[in-house]
Formats: C-alpha cells, sequence, structure tokens
C-alpha cells in the first residue's frame, strides 16, 4: 500500500460478519496485543517519538492510542449487550493523542492496559452468540452499528496501528 496512512488499507464496514469470519476476527483481537508489543520491541526514546509518517503521530502515540480506542470499544460493546441500541459517546482521538501521557507516557503503561483488555474482550468476543452480535449501538457520527460490524472494524484496527509501526520500522531499518 502506497498511502503511510493506510499500511492494510482502508476498512470498508460489512453489512454482516458470517461466523467463520468472526472467529479469524476473534483471533485477530486476541493477538493484537503481542503483535504491538513486537513493532515496538527495542526502540529508543527517540524512535518512539519518531512520526510514523509526515504529519502524524509519533509512534509513542500510537501505543497509547489503541487502549483509548479499544476501551471505548469494548465499553461500547457492553453497553450494545446490556441496552437496546443505547447512544454511545464518540471521542475526539486527535485531541486524547495530544494529552501530555500520550506524548510522554512510558508505552509499557499502555501495553499492560491492551494486554488486560483484550484477554477480556476476547473471551467476552467468544461467548457471544450470533443473535448478540446482532445487536446495535447508536454511534453519533456513525449511525447505527451491528457489533459484528464494530468487531470487524476493531480487528482492522488492530493490524492497521501495528503497520504504521512496521512499516516506518521497514522505511528507517530499524
Amino acid at each position: 500500500m502506497d498511502d503511510p496512512r493506510y499500511p492494510v488499507g482502508r476498512f470498508e464496514m460489512p453489512p454482516s460478519v458470517p461466523e467463520a469470519e468472526r472467529a479469524r476476527m476473534i483471533a485477530t483481537v486476541a493477538e493484537a496485543p503481542a503483535r504491538l508489543r513486537e513493532a515496538v520491541a527495542g526502540l529508543s526514546k527517540t524512535q518512539l517519538d519518531t512520526p510514523y509518517r509526515d504529519g502524524g503521530w509519533t509512534v509513542r502515540q500510537v501505543v497509547h492510542h489503541v487502549p483509548d480506542s479499544h476501551l471505548n470499544s469494548y465499553v461500547r460493546f457492553k453497553l450494545a449487550l446490556t441496552e437496546k441500541n443505547p447512544s454511545v459517546c464518540a471521542y475526539d482521538e486527535a485531541l486524547w493523542a495530544q494529552l501530555p501521557e500520550a506524548r510522554g507516557g512510558d508505552i509499557q503503561m499502555s501495553l499492560r492496559l491492551l494486554e488486560s483488555l483484550h484477554e477480556r474482550w476476547a473471551e467476552s468476543l467468544r461467548a457471544m452468540t450470533s443473535e448478540q452480535y446482532e445487536r446495535t449501538f447508536h454511534h453519533p457520527d456513525r449511525g447505527d452499528m451491528r457489533l459484528d460490524q464494530n468487531l470487524a472494524l476493531y480487528a482492522w484496527h488492530s493490524r492497521h496501528h501495528v503497520a504504521h509501526i512496521t512499516a516506518l520500522r521497514e522505511r528507517r531499518g530499524w
């Protein structure tokens, strides 16, 4: 992919996700913390503070962004599983990435948070029924979203940000 913003391609929302495909996506979500940890292994402070592309976030900001985003998604799953089409909040990820801990915090805290979050999230995802994957929430920018669609989004999101870092490492020879 030539566009460094989308190293695994742009996300395309599926109308629904078949059970076999859900299993693959759950595996991607479950493996995401290990893939992210591998992607940043051995990077120096200077490398962590390098933008993954011109005008993009630093590697450090990307690492902190992933659990921020995935925590929001996890809560959306829980709300949709326990309420009828709940309205969820959007958040300004660009502003979150400018907060002090995202700009300069130790990435280990976010890697640990992601590991714990994904361990619990993957267990929940594996236990869900096909009917539960059809449940929805209402996002202020995206409208109504099914949980299987949100799973597809976050399986993609997991690969997307790991690829930002691994592509940078390849380009720089790190």
